[in-house]
């Protein structure tokens, strides 16, 4: 977890810095000259780094440049935060993204397109969902199976069937 927030560190002072578009393959700018302790202990990590390590961070901050400035600023506002929490929650925010980075790309693509729909629901629905989830992680483990096998049997229904049930269930909430 060091090495992710010494990467961490090393991209805040890039994103904070000018860039410089006269040497691409050049290491990273470091931050500005006025924070001399803090430049020493950057170029320490950057040294630290592997020759991949590097040339992926190198890589992360041709990208970051490529951005839109709006989505630049996001970014900068982002790390802002991050560095603003306690250290236990930067922890746990730590872990979860090294979770997330161990996940398989399908099922990263998955739960994002799942977190964009989730997004785009009515506050309304947005609650339901929230309180299903919290319902379902308080359930036992017999219950939680029971849920996941009928989610499963859902799945597998033609859309046809599933719009009758959709209709039946509808109609029993209405009486």
């Amino acid at each position: 977890m060091s090495r992710l927030l010494a990467v961490i560190a090393l991209l805040s002072a890039l994103a904070a810095a000018p860039a410089r578009a006269d040497d691409p393959s050049a290491a990273p700018p470091s931050a500005p000259e006025a924070d001399g302790a803090r430049r020493e202990r950057l170029h320490t990590e950057w040294e630290r780094l592997s020759p991949d390590e590097k040339d992926r961070l190198r890589e992360r901050w041709r990208r970051f440049q490529a951005l839109p400035p709006d989505r630049q600023a996001q970014l900068r506002e982002n790390l802002r935060r991050f560095r603003a929490l306690p250290p236990e929650r930067r922890a746990r925010v730590a872990q979860n993204f090294e979770a997330w980075q161990r996940l398989p790309e399908g099922e990263r693509r998955e739960l994002e397109d799942r977190l964009r729909r989730f997004q785009e629901l009515s506050p309304e629905r947005r609650a339901q969902a929230r309180e299903l989830v919290r319902r379902l992680a308080d359930a036992t483990p017999r219950e939680r199976a029971r849920y996941l096998e009928n989610l499963r049997r859902w799945r597998e229904l033609p859309p046809d069937q599933r719009e009758q049930l959709r209709e039946r269930w509808r109609e029993r909430r209405g009486r």
